[in-house]
């Protein structure tokens, strides 16, 4: 059952020694590591910001360093808004120590939190959002996970109580069935009061854990009338975590990228009491004419939607979502929008850019154009800046001019690695 929750955190862990990393990385700690011109903590706390629906980010930062942080993340803030709340706070001993810290730190209210390793600095926006939509549908604890490519032995280091010798390290136990094992990623999505109570019995039990998820089954367990379960949604193959010394490679890979660049355009004519109201770019226009449409009308969605097919050579959304299907009744553009865009991404498009206009005499769409670039930025998971809107009319010419309905076009940009 849908419950949208309106105070959603996410808590980035940047508390870590690093210390696998070692000298590889000539002795800094990994969450400050260099990427782009940025740390890699401040990456994900910008993809946490391109998601609809999160409030604000606790960064936990180790206990010697939260205080340089707190002024450093300020810092960083005044030159790039994420336009997130925010808070800094310092970490514990162990991960589990860290995650606890953040959970303090959050304001009341807060209905649920995503918990990220900071060494997950390639986590994208969908990623993310399939979080918080699964939150929204239901599940209590849900994490993103891919399934295992290689075989997986389980070993031993003693034989029959005698240590092994002839140089071998371990020997092999058994083999699992791989269909039924998947590789765990972050962030991990929970319920804020579900962890919070799976956090007080792992202190009570002394529960020892390397994800919160491992915290919340062992609380089913604990449990079993409470019928508390780990949902899984699909994770990402480039979701990796900076761990080893060959993952610093990671950081340096140059490929080659070449721009694509999407045309969409789109007409709805306005309709008669009773149709369906004026939506534009997922933002409901007060006062606004209705469109005749059998989806929800928004035809700045559906030209933008055209546009991000057209970088990949995706067709068009008739094809994808005809009129015919009831399925698409009345149907959330947005919603239609971000699975075109999950399209785009399975296709390897990955969408930097939108400039759309509007092209109406009727409503004025100027009082309304920022809420409609912020909206829009969130759908594709982009800056604010990456997204422009714009209106016109035709100087009364045409059927637009007569007030007969409203058109919009949109030209989308996106990069491609090869």
């Amino acid at each position: 059952m849908d419950r949208p929750l309106k105070n959603i955190w996410g808590i980035i862990l940047a508390a870590g020694s690093g210390s696998r990393l070692g000298q590889a990385a000539g002795g800094v700690r990994k969450q400050y590591l260099e990427y782009r011109g940025a740390p890699l903590f401040w990456h994900s706390a910008r993809t946490f910001s391109r998601v609809a629906g999160l409030r604000g980010l606790v960064f936990v930062f180790p206990p010697d360093d939260a205080q340089a942080m707190e002024k450093r993340v300020d810092q960083y803030f005044r030159s790039e808004d994420l336009g997130l709340a925010r808070t800094v706070c310092a970490g514990g001993e162990r991960r589990q120590d860290s995650v606890a810290c953040g959970l303090r730190a959050l304001p009341s209210g807060c209905d649920a939190v995503l918990v990220h390793d900071s060494a997950r600095p390639f986590v994208s926006a969908r990623t993310i959002a399939l979080l918080i939509d699964a939150l929204n549908q239901g599940e209590r604890a849900v994490i993103p996970a891919i399934e295992v490519a290689d075989t997986i032995k389980r070993v031993a280091g003693r034989v029959a109580g005698n240590e092994i010798g002839c140089g071998l390290e371990s020997v092999v136990v058994d083999t699992p069935n791989r269909s039924g094992l998947r590789a765990v990623q972050t962030p991990q999505a929970f319920e804020t009061g579900l962890l919070r109570e799976a956090h007080a019995l792992a202190g009570e039990h002394g529960w020892e854990v390397t994800d919160d998820a491992s915290m919340v089954e062992q609380m089913a367990a604990h449990a079993p009338e409470a019928q508390i379960r780990v949902g899984i949604i699909p994770g990402e193959p480039g979701n990796i975590k900076i761990t080893t010394p060959d993952d610093l490679k990671r950081l340096g890979e140059t490929r080659t990228t070449i721009p694509c660049v999407g045309w969409g355009y789109d007409v709805h004519r306005f309709g008669d009491e009773g149709d369906r109201p004026l939506v534009l770019g997922g933002v409901p226009i007060p006062g606004g004419p209705t469109v005749v449409a059998h989806s929800d009308g928004d035809v700045l969605l559906h030209a933008l939607a055209d546009g991000v097919l057209g970088t990949f050579g995706g067709g068009d959304i008739g094809t994808h979502f005809p009129d015919t299907d009831a399925r698409y009744a009345g149907a959330d553009s947005g919603v239609l929008l971000r699975e075109v865009v999950a399209m785009a991404e399975e296709a390897g498009a990955r969408i930097v850019h939108a400039d759309l206009t509007i092209i109406t005499q009727i409503p004025r769409i100027a009082p309304h154009a920022g809420r409609i670039a912020t909206n829009v930025a969130r759908l594709l998971g982009l800056a604010p800046g990456q997204v422009n809107v714009k209106a016109t009319t035709e100087e009364k010419l045409g059927f637009t001019g007569q007030k007969k309905g409203i058109k919009a076009v949109a030209t989308v940009t996106a990069l491609r690695e090869v």
